[in-house]
C-alpha cells in the first residue's frame, strides 16, 4: 500500500491519529508503519463497541477412547496411520511463537536449555520425537513451525545453527503468526513506537490463517490432516500413527489428546460436550458442582483435559476458514506513546487485545475423538520455572522416559 491508501482506510476507521509522527520518521520507519497498517485486521475494531461476554451452552460429559480401548485395537490403528504418514498424509504444526519469560529468558521459549550434564533444548526434544517416527515409517513427515515477529529471527538462526537437530532442512517450513491491534477502551489504535502501532500475537488459534496467508498451504496439496501442538510440552508425541489411526477410523473431522485430570482443582481445559457439540471448556467456567462431580465407577466426569495436541481435518479447516473464528477481547496493561511522543508504561489495565483460541476450533469441526493417553509418557509442559508444570517437574518426566539430561 501506499502513503495515500494507508491514510485514506485511517480516517475513514477513524484512526488518522496513527500518522501523527509520520514526518520525524525516516523511509525505513515510513515503509515499516505502512506494512504493519496493511496487515491490521479492521473488523476486530468492531468488537469494543458490541462486546458481550458469550455465555456458554448446555455442558454435558463427553466419552473418550479410553487407553485400555486403544491397547486393544493399537495394531489396526497403527497400521492405518503409519499407511498414512507414508503417502503424505499428515503434516506436524509447532506453535512456537512465545518467548520464555516465566523461565527467566527473553529468547524464544523453544531455545531454552532443560540440560543437566549437557545441553537439551526444548526444541531439540521434539524434533527428536519427530525423528523417531523416521525411523518408525520410514517417512519424514514436513515440519511447519509458527514463530512470531518477535522471535521469528532468532528461532530460524537458533535452529539453522545447530543444523536443525538431524531433521532434513527441505522439511521445514517457517511461517509468522498474524498480528492483532491493541486498541484503547474507546476504540483507538495505540502507538508503541512513533512508527508501529501496538501490535500483538494474534492467539493460537490463528494458526491456519497465517498458514494460509504465507502460502504454505499450497506446498502440501496431499496433506489430509494438521497435526497441531504446543512448544511447551517436551514430551510431545507427533503425528502418533495411532493417535492419527484412530481419529481416522473414527470418522471424525478432528482428534484431542486427553489426560486424566489429577484433581478436580487440577488448571487444565476440559473437553466435554456444549450443545452436543465437543467443546473445550476452561477450568474456571467449570461451575464447581460439575468439577467435582463423579460417575457410577468414581471417576470425575469432567475429567478429559486437553494438552494441546490435536489433529484437524484439512477439508473442514478450508470450510471453517470462510467464517469468522470466534474473536476473544482481553484487557491488559499496553505501554504507548502518548500525544508528546513520550512512552506510558499504564499501573492498570488501559486497552484492549484480540485473539483467537484453537480451542474454539474444536466446536467449529463439528466431531471430535478424545483419545486419552498416559500422562507421565506423553505430558511434561514447562510453563514456569519452578513448582507445577515447570522446568524442575519435566526434567523428571524426561527421567522417568529415559532421557539422559
Amino acid at each position: 500500500m501506499k502513503y495515500e491508501e494507508i491514510a485514506f482506510k485511517l480516517g475513514v476507521k477513524g484512526q488518522e491519529h496513527l500518522l501523527r509522527f509520520w514526518d520525524e520518521l525516516g523511509k525505513e520507519e515510513q515503509a515499516r508503519m505502512i506494512g504493519a497498517l496493511s496487515r491490521i485486521d479492521w473488523d476486530v475494531l468492531e468488537l469494543p463497541a458490541s462486546h458481550k461476554q458469550a455465555e456458554r451452552g448446555k455442558i454435558e460429559p463427553i466419552e473418550a477412547l479410553s487407553r485400555e480401548e486403544i491397547a486393544r485395537d493399537r495394531s489396526l490403528y497403527l497400521r492405518v496411520g503409519e499407511e498414512a504418514l507414508r503417502r503424505g498424509k499428515a503434516v506436524a504444526v509447532l506453535l512456537a511463537g512465545g518467548q520464555g519469560t516465566r523461565l527467566g529468558t527473553s529468547a524464544p521459549k523453544g531455545t531454552f536449555d532443560i540440560g543437566l550434564t549437557r545441553p537439551l533444548y526444548i526444541f531439540e526434544c521434539l524434533i527428536g520425537n519427530l525423528l523417531s517416527l523416521k525411523e518408525q515409517t520410514g517417512a519424514y513427515v514436513p515440519l511447519l513451525i509458527m514463530t512470531s515477529e518477535k522471535n521469528d529471527r532468532e528461532t530460524r538462526a537458533f535452529l539453522r545453527e545447530h543444523g536443525y537437530f538431524g531433521y532434513p532442512a527441505d522439511f521445514i517450513r517457517f511461517f509468522v503468526q498474524e498480528m492483532a491491534p491493541a486498541v484503547d477502551f474507546s476504540g483507538k489504535l495505540l502507538l508503541e513506537e512513533k512508527g508501529m502501532p501496538a501490535l500483538s500475537p494474534n492467539g493460537n488459534g490463528g494458526w491456519y490463517s497465517s498458514l494460509e496467508h504465507a502460502g504454505l498451504l499450497r506446498e502440501f496439496p496431499e496433506a489430509e490432516w494438521f497435526n497441531v501442538f504446543s512448544v511447551d510440552n517436551v514430551l510431545q508425541k507427533i503425528c502418533d500413527p495411532v493417535f492419527l489411526g484412530a481419529t481416522i477410523l473414527s470418522g471424525k473431522l478432528c482428534g484431542a489428546k486427553v489426560v486424566s485430570k489429577t484433581s478436580p482443582e487440577e488448571k487444565v481445559g476440559v473437553l466435554c460436550l456444549e450443545d452436543g457439540l465437543p467443546s473445550v471448556v476452561e477450568y474456571y467456567e467449570l461451575p464447581e458442582e460439575m468439577r467435582y462431580a463423579v460417575g457410577k465407577d468414581g471417576k470425575l466426569l469432567y475429567r478429559h483435559g486437553v494438552i494441546l495436541n490435536y489433529l484437524f481435518h484439512a477439508g473442514k479447516l478450508r470450510e471453517i476458514a470462510k467464517e469468522r473464528i470466534p474473536v476473544h477481547m482481553v484487557k491488559k496493561k499496553v505501554p504507548y506513546l502518548n500525544n508528546a511522543g513520550e512512552l506510558v508504561r499504564p499501573e492498570t489495565e488501559n486497552a484492549y487485545k484480540f485473539e483467537t483460541l484453537i480451542l474454539d476450533m474444536i466446536k467449529l469441526m463439528g466431531s471430535c475423538l478424545p483419545y486419552e493417553v498416559v500422562r507421565e509418557h506423553e505430558f511434561a509442559p514447562v510453563k514456569n520455572a519452578t513448582g507445577a508444570d515447570s522446568v524442575e517437574s519435566a526434567r523428571e518426566l524426561l527421567k522417568q522416559n529415559g532421557v539422559t539430561l
